[in-house]
């Protein structure tokens, strides 16, 4: 049997916690979290209250970390404490190396590092994964099944894992932003910024499937909604006259650029 610990249920912990309710097979799900009271219904989601980190860290054979980083140093002091060296190291922490976590635990610590995104919270989670070569194919296969049960999970290398963060990290705040002024302008036009809303999200959704399911580039699904001399291609014209796309590729290289900045902090 394997024992998953989990050390932090705030938004993402208790939504994985939640997404992987039954999906684990013979797996004992522990947790703790220094405020009571996120734990007090875990048993309705399979997992058992730990009295503290040490004690998950002594049982578990994986330890999810998802706390805060200002909270990191003391749970990895307590890892350390636990002399668990067999333990694999699980850590969606954004910007915490490999490196940082075997500082302060185990030389030879197992570590998997993961970047998750908000929408993990409603099962439709994208997630880039990477891991150390100390990490068995066996224990990486049942940390994907964790992850991927709040959605999909992507394998990327270890040292690309801070370039990840616009792709799928940060990029849900940014999508944000575009689906704004194209509430803004149904505002302005005299459309409901409700209907707006729901007929934006829902052009979102079905354009994300068309790019996963339908079999074709991104190039050739513009192509396919731009009728020559027609609407969308006035419009694609004003984008690529304003620059979007060197827009988009800006605000990733400063995404990327401030990971490193808080990696070389820790």
């Amino acid at each position: 049997m394997n024992k998953l610990g989990f050390i932090g249920v705030g938004n993402m912990g208790s939504a994985i916690i939640k997404g992987i309710n039954g999906k684990l097979g013979n797996t004992a799900v522990f947790a703790y979290d220094s405020s009571a009271e996120k734990l007090k219904d875990l048993n309705l989601y399979g997992a058992t209250a730990s009295s503290s980190i040490l004690e998950l860290a002594q049982k578990c054979d994986f330890l999810l970390l998802a706390v805060k980083p200002q909270q990191l140093d003391d749970v990895l002091a307590d890892i350390k404490r636990s002399a668990n060296e067999k333990l694999v190291i699980i850590s969606i922490c954004a910007g915490i190396s490999a490196e940082y976590i075997r500082e302060r635990t185990f030389a030879a610590a197992k570590v998997v590092l993961v970047m998750p995104n908000t929408p993990m919270m409603i099962g439709c989670g994208a997630s880039a994964m990477s891991r150390d070569e100390r990490v068995s194919d066996e224990e990486f296969e049942f940390a994907k099944r964790i992850i991927g049960s709040c959605g999909v999970a992507e394998v990327v290398p270890m040292d690309k894992m801070k370039e990840v963060i616009a792709i799928n990290g940060s990029s849900p705040a940014f999508i944000y932003v575009y689906a704004k002024g194209f509430v803004q302008y149904a505002q302005k036009v005299g459309i409901s910024e409700e209907a707006a809303l729901r007929l934006f999200s829902q052009t979102l959704i079905g354009s994300a499937r068309m790019m996963t399911e339908s079999g074709m580039t991104v190039d050739e699904l513009i192509k396919q909604v731009s009728s020559p001399g027609g609407t969308t291609i006035a419009g694609l014209q004003s984008l690529y006259n304003d620059k979007l796309i060197d827009t988009v590729l800006n605000a990733c290289g400063a995404c990327t650029k401030r990971a490193y900045e808080l990696g070389e902090k820790k």
